[in-house]
């Protein structure tokens, strides 16, 4: 996946963790070992169910109404939501591909026709124009204040993702722009604004210098490392709560919504551009925003010649 595919290893990781869940399913559901009791300390044992002795024969066996069987049973025991799913659908459709097709140690794909759960759409999760500006001018004031700021603004402004946000390189801005590594190792360049362009240069006055140990690393944690996306986490958390804001509702995955919906709604950026911004491979993804001008779906409804206005 990561070398043919060119895959995050991200990805390649909760594919492996797919095919690891449903190996150790196959053991359950062939009798080879008694099923984990459904009590709190399920996912513990059955994480110590080892797969080694899991083999092509084993596979050659798996039939389309077992797969079926394995959805059913991530649902019940880890309740797993149709998203969850979907993704195990996904990453079982690969494996038996790749196993009849690519490596041809079996002869029947018992994935070819599995089916993949309907997900129910849901509109995103934002911040408004008030609360984004209450966010920005409640930035805890302490050693980190510039850095955290910085961070809150490219998240607002250019909406771009965690990982990509923890990614970035001093060499990799270039006037007005940013290249960034997005989603399968795909680079885009993303522009900066007035105030992102402030924020990084007030950044860049008081970043640490001395025993930094990636010294291309744009944000910086106080370890003298590029900075993790667990950090990130941190940061926005703490800066949600200095605003009045619910730490639990809001994410840094919700500042990328929020700028998506800044640019749609206020921006007057059509989904083309949004698409580009976000560097979304399918317009589809970015279609989610459309439904989020309610002041003009409102103001539609009230112009119907049948509304009695």
């Amino acid at each position: 996946m990561e070398v043919i595919k060119g895959k995050s290893s991200k990805t390649a990781s909760e594919y492996r963790y797919d095919l690891i869940t449903f190996f150790r399913f196959l053991k359950i559901n062939r009798g080879l070992i008694p099923c984990p009791a459904p009590n709190k300390d399920f996912r513990e044992n059955f994480s110590k169910i080892t797969i080694s002795d899991v083999s092509i024969d084993l596979l050659k066996e798996v039939t389309l109404s077992e797969l079926y069987e394995y959805l059913s049973f991530v649902n019940k025991y880890m309740h797993n939501e149709s998203c969850a799913r979907a993704r195990k659908v996904s990453s079982l459709r690969s494996f038996f591909k790749y196993m009849t097709v690519r490596a041809g140690k079996l002869l029947h794909n018992p994935a070819e026709n599995l089916e993949s759960p309907k997900v129910a759409k849901k509109q995103p999760k934002y911040l408004t124009l008030s609360e984004s500006q209450l966010l920005l001018q409640n930035i805890p004031k302490d050693e980190h204040f510039a850095r955290n700021l910085c961070i809150i603004t490219l998240f607002l402004n250019c909406g771009i993702r965690i990982s990509e946000l923890v990614g970035i390189n001093i060499s990799s801005i270039r006037d007005e722009t940013i290249t960034i590594l997005g989603k399968g190792n795909k680079e885009r360049t993303v522009y900066l604004n007035k105030a992102c362009l402030c924020t990084i240069d007030n950044y860049l006055r008081v970043r640490p210098a001395d025993g930094v140990v990636d010294k291309d690393a744009l944000f910086i944690s106080r370890n003298k490392k590029r900075i993790s996306t667990k950090t990130v986490w941190c940061i926005v958390k703490k800066c949600l709560e200095s605003a009045g804001l619910d730490s639990d509702r809001y994410s840094p995955h919700k500042l990328r919504h929020t700028a998506a919906t800044l640019l749609y709604q206020y921006a007057e950026a059509d989904l083309l551009i949004i698409k580009q911004i976000l560097g979304h491979e399918s317009l589809a993804t970015t279609q989610i925003y459309t439904h989020l001008n309610d002041e003009n779906a409102k103001y539609a409804i009230k112009k119907n010649p049948l509304s009695g206005e």
